[in-house]
């Protein structure tokens, strides 16, 4: 059986044909009609080749970057799937069965074409997205874009070597990252940098931030409990994050007055001190320091009046004397209490 025509030997009879000035050689017309089983291969692979410009065009695509696997494009009156094409493409190289002109064609496509770099491009495309969508690159841990976990992977793409310990490819995806958000590192925790993102794109909407009450919630955050304690902690903010929210007009909450001290209620005397009370007033009315063990003996102390059985205090106050401080004997003592 013989081979088919090498595609430099198909671009040769073409080219030889297309001469319309020159004779027509039957053998090269023989030559040209035996590649009909060929060339229809060429032309899928052609159509193949100008979906994927068309996709890259419709996404505005520049640079290295992996086609989805199951990216489509509208191609005439029918959806190509571009996604399968390139992966065809990319198995096809692996093999070592595809064309030089072909690679080169490719190459030109900025064709993505090692499995690292195509994983590294597919995580690239979901953030693009989700940032398009969202503003920002501060998700929840556990969010998934795209079938990616994008969440997760920017966790980790934070971390010591977690673009990697090669140096220049390092630089090069932190690189493509700070070009679809430069705060894709989260300086602040990510939580503050997406509610701060949240709040500028509401400001650049309306060209003025809107009142946000506690309870108006967005993707699961409450937006105004947020910005209340913002304000109230403004003491506790960076000086970057302080003028970032200052330009989109947010001010820290005015000082609260200071409030009036709790009237505190008077001490309560002890009964040592109400003792005493009561046995100088005695002393100063009966000028006598004999107590009947029954009196009792109503006094004012802190504009209170205590009813106090001044006889038996005197006998459990001789009794405990051995108890006593210096300082209630020498009181007892200067009220002429011999035993003190």
């Amino acid at each position: 059986m013989p081979r088919a025509p090498t595609e430099d030997q198909e671009q040769e009879v073409e080219s030889a044909l297309l001469r319309f000035w020159t004779p027509r050689d039957p053998a090269t017309i023989a030559a040209f009609l035996s590649t009909r089983v060929y060339q229809p291969q060429s032309l899928v692979w052609l159509e193949g080749l100008d979906a994927l410009r068309a996709w890259r065009a419709k996404h505005h695509i520049a640079g290295l970057y992996a086609v989805p696997y199951d990216a489509e494009v509208q191609v005439g009156y029918t959806t190509y799937p571009v996604g399968r094409w390139v992966a065809q493409q990319r198995r096809t190289y692996r093999t070592g069965d595809l064309h030089p002109h072909r690679f080169k064609q490719l190459e030109a496509e900025e064709m993505v074409w090692e499995p690292g770099d195509e994983t590294w491009e597919t995580k690239l495309a979901a953030l693009r997205s989700y940032h398009q969508a969202h503003g920002h690159l501060a998700p929840r841990q556990n969010q998934t874009w795209l079938d990616v976990r994008i969440g997760m992977d920017l966790t980790n793409l934070r971390r010591a070597d977690g673009l990697g310990k090669d140096p220049d490819r390092a630089n090069t995806r932190a690189a493509q990252l700070a070009e679809i958000d430069a705060d894709w590192n989260c300086p602040r925790r990510p939580n503050w940098q997406r509610h701060y993102a949240v709040l500028r794109d509401l400001t650049q909407a309306d060209g003025h931030l809107p009142d946000i009450a506690p309870d108006v919630t967005f993707d699961g955050d409450d937006l105004g409990r947020r910005l209340t304690q913002q304000r109230s902690d403004w003491h506790k903010l960076s000086t970057e994050q302080q003028v970032r929210l200052g330009d989109l007009g947010i001010q820290p909450a005015p000082p609260q007055a200071a409030k009036p001290a709790r009237p505190t209620a008077a001490a309560v005397p002890t009964a040592f001190e109400r003792g005493i009370a009561a046995l100088t007033q005695y002393i100063g009315r009966e000028g006598s320091h004999a107590v009947p063990r029954g009196h009792i003996e109503p006094v004012t102390i802190g504009g209170q009046e205590h009813a106090v059985k001044l006889g038996v205090w005197m006998s459990n106050t001789k009794s405990r004397r051995a108890k006593l401080s210096g300082e209630q004997l020498a009181r007892l003592a200067e009220l002429g209490m011999g035993w003190a």
